[in-house]
């Protein structure tokens, strides 16, 4: 049971910053003001469905699919971080303007195919990117991989994922009200707060997975 918990908490503190579903709100409304109030619950619905699937499987199978092209977790962590870092740079001094995977989400965005869009950009790589991919399979894994534990721990990922997922719906659902109740200024404040701490995430996966391939450097000359 303790391990549940501490899988949930760990899904939780460590994606919850990553996917920042808060300050990818007033993003979402910007890219779909000109969609009606039920299509955005709408698609805030199917982003929410594909980000808990695309977190999950990150989890549970994410180092099957490394294995199986041959790359190492090691090099994910400094390419997810130098992609969580240059998202968060961008954030962070552009005032008009977001990271390039967002620019690209915006001039995707059309008034049809919703499920088509709910995925691509809106969920991938609007909300759940390459970042937080990296993320969820390093924490799959480090986490347990028998026993007990492990069942503990795939339904603590399980619960952490779904209440990411359902934070996503109210904070797009929700978006334009949200805008309204904190403001320009409340919003920009919460984006560069989340921006900086978005920053630091990426430059502690980048580090890890630096120190992982220095670490290998003399195995490899032996």
């Amino acid at each position: 049971m303790v391990q549940l918990i501490k899988t949930m908490l760990l899904i939780l503190t460590t994606l919850f910053p990553v996917v920042n579903p808060l300050g990818g709100a007033p993003i979402f409304l910007s890219l779909t003001h000109y969609y009606s109030e039920e299509d955005r619950k709408l698609l805030s619905r199917r982003i929410a469905m594909n980000g808990f699937i695309l977190l999950i499987v990150s989890y549970l199978i994410g180092t099957y699919i490394l294995a199986f092209f041959g790359i190492s977790l090691s090099v994910v962590q400094v390419g997810g971080g130098l992609v969580v870092i240059h998202a968060a740079w961008a954030m962070l001094n552009d005032n008009d303007e977001e990271s390039v995977s967002r620019q690209e989400a915006s001039r995707s965005v059309e008034l049809t195919g919703l499920s088509r869009k709910a995925f691509y950009p809106l969920t991938l790589p609007l909300t759940v990117g390459p970042g937080t991919i990296s993320v969820a399979i390093t924490l799959g894994a480090n986490g347990p991989h028998r026993g007990l534990p492990l069942l503990y721990a795939i339904i603590g990922a399980l619960i952490g994922s779904v209440l990411i997922a359902a934070s996503i719906f109210l904070c797009y659902s929700f978006a334009d009200q949200i805008a309204k109740v904190l403001g320009a200024t409340g919003m920009s404040v919460i984006m560069r707060l989340t921006s900086f701490l978005l920053l630091c995430i990426g430059v502690q996966i980048l580090w890890n997975g630096v120190s992982a391939l220095l670490k290998s450097l003399p195995a490899l000359n032996g």
